[in-house]
């Protein structure tokens, strides 16, 4: 009943948002009828605002290149875009990191929900969205991001599937599909998706996808020079104390290379919606279903004793390998209605729900089960363009009850329910373009078992100003004031967490984290070149962190949440511009740089787990049947590191991929042939969790194939 109120009261707004202008339409590929809202020329979820330029840092995957990027989780197939890394905890589990933001600062959407799972909660909690059914993925920065939500300061990134038809085919059935193989992991994945017209403007949706890999290739040595070190050290020790067995287990952990143990993946999913479009709006529902199972690499010298009674006696948990089984079932609605010739032209709802589960297996022993029931609800009334002056208002809800089951809950009961008010306002004349948003939220997070229940407000406004300086080129300035109300996660934890091999520690008395940025961008997208620049500044009372304490419990390391004041600043940089032009040949460079630095006020030194400078570069040629491209990403060691964190190695990745349009252009039918990290480096991401014993995959050759008819 709660619930049901919750949803009759609450309206929510999906923000606007503009992505990277695109290349002259004779350079890019006609979309049909089926995917022509997806390529729409600038805004695809909010056609209200034209050009929303408060959010200056926005970049999309789409087409080919999203299928040539594909891996089986989403922050590894974002990892290249400008600003993006990824936690990379484990070839099944990867989150992407935006500005060196992750967890409960970045929100992953479904066409503008919540993915309604937990994998903002844990590290090694994966994504229920698997990439090979996306048609789109777009990744959002800067100020306004916040109307997703209080969670979105650090950024959103938004996935559009077909699962809701938002348009009739030109033909009665229309079917795109994606197979791909990656040698690395031995990787097999499919996915299809039909829509086909039923008439009366009514369109039904059928989807489904599956991928299994076996272990990961990875290049040079599984542990980190670190713990290789570390375990050499025991071997000396167990050797000099007569314990023979013990010092070659050791000796051999420093010596794995080649492949990570425990890291195979099986992931199936499944999708049905309809859909009755007309002129004057349209609503459809679907139903999905995402099923995973995948393993957890364990840290050498990780596993700790039960307790006494807890039926394993003294076996550790280090000494059977850990193993994650997911399923959750989604239910989603969307609806527009055109509200004719007045102030306000048109009404947009979306929902959905989700009923998630989760289990941590100890080899074949259940260890702890988590359980989530969710959903969230959104609605918007869009303003009449009058003048240049256009906007919208809304509302949001959003309702979790979670609950862990098993001796190593690490997080007791607790439910989570946010209501939210915002409007958003943009106004434009001549080069001048204004734009202002404003945002209420109230927050509840109670725990039933510990009796305790925290209320907290939030208000969030950001203002923004851009300038076009010639045609085409727009310089910009962004301001914004965000608040956060701490997570269940993050006020509760108490306990061991034996997927995280880590002893997880919160603090109910956090008080809301505020946030006071700024943004300087300078956007251009002329004939043959396109630069988008940005430079940002955060500074945040209250922020909110997990690091190491150095301590252990359980015969765990200790990770506690601390609340201090913060500053984060960075940039990004990105370029594409066309150099020659041989024949029906076109060849194009392009670049991406991106450095962040965060720092604990107070002498705190450095935040854990920032992404250190990065530099992208690549050439590709192309005309209408071919594409072919070579890049080289480089990441610079990370060696200004929090205390008991652990320097990261520089490493240089070169890739090369060969497109093939047999239709030309006019069809989106291609073979993509890939070979990725191409000298088989050894590379880690100083994001993740567990860099120093999950390195990033070796060589890896790829084949996909994407049909559309």
């Amino acid at each position: 009943m709660r619930s049901l109120l919750l949803l009759s009261s609450a309206f929510i707004a999906f923000p606007a948002f503009a992505q990277d202008a695109p290349p002259p339409q004779e350079e890019r590929p006609a979309a049909d009828h089926v995917h022509e809202e997806i390529g729409a020329e600038v805004v695809v979820t909010a056609p209200f605002v034209s050009n929303l330029n408060i959010l200056a840092g926005t970049s999309a995957l789409t087409g080919n290149d999203l299928a040539r990027e594909i891996r089986p989780q989403l922050g590894d197939t974002l990892a290249r875009l400008p600003g993006v890394s990824a936690t990379s905890f484990s070839p099944g589990s990867s989150r992407p990191v935006l500005r060196g933001f992750q967890g409960e600062r970045v929100r992953v959407l479904v066409d503008g929900i919540g993915s309604i799972d937990v994998s903002n909660t844990s590290a090694d909690h994966a994504v229920t969205i698997d990439p090979i059914t996306a048609e789109r993925i777009e990744v959002l920065h800067g100020p306004a991001v916040l109307l997703f939500g209080s969670q979105a300061i650090g950024g959103a990134v938004n996935i559009f599937d077909r699962r809701i038809p938002r348009t009739v085919p030109d033909d009665i059935v229309h079917i795109d599909g994606l197979a791909s193989y990656g040698s690395a992991a031995n990787e097999r994945s499919v996915g299809a998706g039909v829509d086909f017209a039923l008439g009366g403007g009514v369109v039904g949706h059928v989807d489904g996808s599956y991928r299994r890999t076996d272990d990961l290739d990875v290049g040079g040595f599984v542990l980190s020079p670190t713990l290789r070190a570390e375990q050499l050290a025991i071997a000396d020790e167990e050797e000099a104390e007569g314990h023979a067995d013990e010092a070659a287990e050791a000796r051999a952990l420093a010596g794995l290379r080649g492949t990570l143990p425990n890291s195979a993946t099986e992931t199936t999913t499944g999708g049905v919606g309809v859909a009755l479009i007309r002129d004057g709006g349209s609503l459809g529902v679907s139903v999905s279903l995402f099923d995973s199972r995948y393993g957890v690499p364990m840290r050498p010298g990780a596993g700790h004793h039960h307790e006494e009674g807890e039926g394993e006696g003294e076996e550790g948990h280090g000494d059977v390998p850990v193993s994650i089984d997911l399923r959750q079932i989604r239910a989603d609605l969307r609806g527009e209605v055109k509200l004719g010739d007045g102030f306000l032209e048109q009404l947009r709802v979306r929902f959905a729900a989700a009923d998630y589960e989760h289990t941590e297996f100890e080899g074949d022993e259940v260890g702890t089960l988590f359980e989530t029931q969710g959903m969230e609800g959104r609605a918007e009334l869009v303003q009449r363009d009058l003048g240049g002056w256009r906007g919208v208002i809304g509302g949001q809800f959003f309702v979790r009850d979670f609950n862990a089951i098993g001796a190593e809950a690490f997080l007791p009961a607790n439910t989570t329910s946010q209501i939210g008010l915002f409007v958003l306002q943009e106004f434009e004349t001549g080069p001048v373009q204004l734009e202002g948003a404003l945002r209420y939220e109230h927050s509840d997070v109670a725990s039933a078992p510990l009796a305790i229940d925290r209320s907290f407000d939030s208000f969030s406004a950001a203002v923004g100003a851009s300038y076009e300086i010639v045609p085409r080129v727009r310089a910009g300035i962004n301001l914004s004031r965000a608040e956060r109300a701490p997570s269940a996660e993050e006020l509760f934890s108490n306990g061991p967490h034996v997927a995280t091999q880590a002893f997880e520690v919160g603090d109910p008395t956090f008080d809301t984290e505020s946030n006071l940025g700024g943004e300087l961008y300078l956007r251009a997208s002329l004939p043959g070149l396109q630069i988008n620049g940005t430079l940002f500044y955060n500074r945040f009372d209250n922020y909110i962190f997990a690091a190491a304490t150095g301590a252990e419990q359980d015969e765990l390391p200790v990770f506690q949440y601390f609340q201090r004041d913060a500053t984060y600043w960075g940039f990004e940089l990105g370029a594409n511009a066309e150099v020659a032009r041989v024949g029906d040949w076109r060849v194009r460079v392009d670049g991406v740089a991106d450095y962040v630095e965060a720092t604990i006020a107070d002498d705190g030194g450095p935040v854990p787990r920032i992404p250190p400078l990065r530099v992208l570069g690549g050439i590709e040629a192309a005309n209408a049947v071919f594409e072919g491209r070579v890049e080289a990403e480089h990441v610079f060691e990370q060696d200004r590191i929090a205390a008991f964190e652990t320097p990261t190695e520089a490493f240089t990745l070169v890739n090369a991929s060969l497109t093939i349009r047999p239709f030309g252009r006019e069809n989106p039918t291609a073979l993509i042939l890939s070979a990725n990290n191409i000298f088989d480096v050894e590379a880690r991401r100083h994001a993740s969790f567990t860099k120093d014993f999950v390195p990033l995959a070796g060589r890896d050759l790829r084949a996909t194939l994407r049909i559309s008819f």
